[in-house]
């Protein structure tokens, strides 16, 4: 198999979408204190959402995107208005 140079490697979604890069930094940033704020582990809100237990640090860390689904269910258990988490 032939080994990919560095400029061919994919990037992590997150990067691709550099124009929006501040505005998902932010909704990250208020996504881990309203989890820090109900008290809940990453492996809890993973475990509430029925995913592996490695879901939410990988969204927290940006290695993975999160939906608008998957928001509007953070929103639901950390009792939260959507809107909060995209002023």
């Amino acid at each position: 198999m032939k080994k990919q140079t560095p400029e061919k490697t994919r990037k992590s979604r997150k990067a691709r979408t550099a124009q929006f890069q501040d505005a998902y930094d932010t909704l990250l940033e208020r996504l881990v204190a309203a989890r820090e704020k109900a008290g809940m582990t990453q492996h809890e809100v993973s475990a509430a959402m029925g995913r592996s237990p490695n879901f939410m640090t990988k969204c927290e860390s940006g290695d993975r995107s999160i939906d608008v689904m998957e928001l509007l269910e953070l929103a639901t258990i950390y009792k939260k208005p959507v809107s909060h988490f995209l002023r």
